[in-house]
């Protein structure tokens, strides 16, 4: 995950015109960007209010980003990037076991963005996230293909091992019932609370891992 960081920034011969603090002020561009679009999607977010939001002048958003589109871009890729690899890491923990079971790999494709979920900063990602995997327009896809296209085929070659019955159609059908599973719930738009009639409070992070776990493993076996 990207970390502001905090070393002094310095003016080098060739750089007239570049931003003191450039550090520290990016990512907080990059942290007000990712509200903004979580919270008002990508058409209605104005890059005027995100830099003042991040206390930064829209000419130094101008000078880092160019364009509110590639804005967005960097937004999604910064903690996308990091999913990406977590999960990676995952696998290949769970794989280097001599026995592992269908539900571990599963487990381990959704415990990253489930420890996003514990800072607000993670919590408004998986909002954009939600509302990412709704957008049909080529920026959508390209975004999503380039975040979780290798992760999904090496966590979909596993499965096939581990499930040998099921064609390539069936897994990844599957595959993709579960990950709209983990981003309903993540996105908060579940309301367990208020559907119950205020009956059954929202689990903890690691109960709904396990119930997302049990219930898709049980589909995948089906």
């Amino acid at each position: 995950m990207a970390v502001a960081k905090t070393a002094r920034a310095t003016k080098k011969r060739g750089s007239l015109g570049r931003p003191e603090g450039r550090t520290e002020s990016r990512e907080a561009l990059l942290d007000a960007a990712e509200r903004y679009f979580a919270e008002r999607g990508y058409a209605a977010a104005n890059l005027r209010e995100i830099a003042e939001d991040a206390n930064v002048t829209q000419a130094m958003a101008n000078y880092w980003f160019g364009t509110k589109q590639e804005l967005f871009r960097q937004v999604y890729l910064r903690r996308g990037a990091w999913l990406a690899t977590r999960r990676m890491e995952l696998l290949d923990e769970v794989t280097a076991k001599k026995r592992y079971a269908l539900e571990d790999i599963l487990r381990a494709y959704i415990t990253p963005p489930f420890q996003l979920r514990e800072s607000a900063q993670g919590r408004a990602f998986l909002r954009l996230q939600a509302r990412l995997h709704a957008e049909p327009d080529e920026t959508a896809y390209a975004l999503r293909r380039e975040v979780y296209d290798q992760p999904v085929r090496a966590y979909v070659k596993i499965l096939a091992a581990l499930l040998p019955r099921l064609t390539d159609e069936h897994l990844y059908l599957r595959f993709a019932q579960f990950i709209g599973i983990y981003i309903y719930i993540l996105s908060d738009a579940h309301r367990i609370d208020e559907i119950s009639g205020t009956r059954c409070r929202p689990p903890s992070a690691a109960k709904l891992i396990d119930e997302i776990v049990r219930f898709t493993a049980s589909g995948f076996k089906g």
